[in-house]
């Protein structure tokens, strides 16, 4: 698997991190769908960073489009 191909697991902080907000937003982000939903690993809460950078773009699109 390359580099490229690798889809790395993030944490909620790690998440909120990325869109430069709270864990709190991220959670009302989610319940509204503009962040994805979280992948669960027995206990563990985890988004997917390529997913996380696709709403990050999409959002980016929908600015300049706007």
């Amino acid at each position: 698997m390359t580099a490229e191909n690798h889809d790395k697991l993030i944490s909620v902080r790690d998440t909120a991190a990325a869109f430069g907000c709270s864990v709190a937003t991220v959670w009302r982000r989610v319940a509204d769908g503009t962040i994805p939903q979280p992948v669960k690993i027995g206990s563990m809460t985890r988004w997917s960073l390529l997913e996380i950078n696709d709403a990050i773009e999409k959002a980016k699109n929908e600015r300049v489009a706007a």
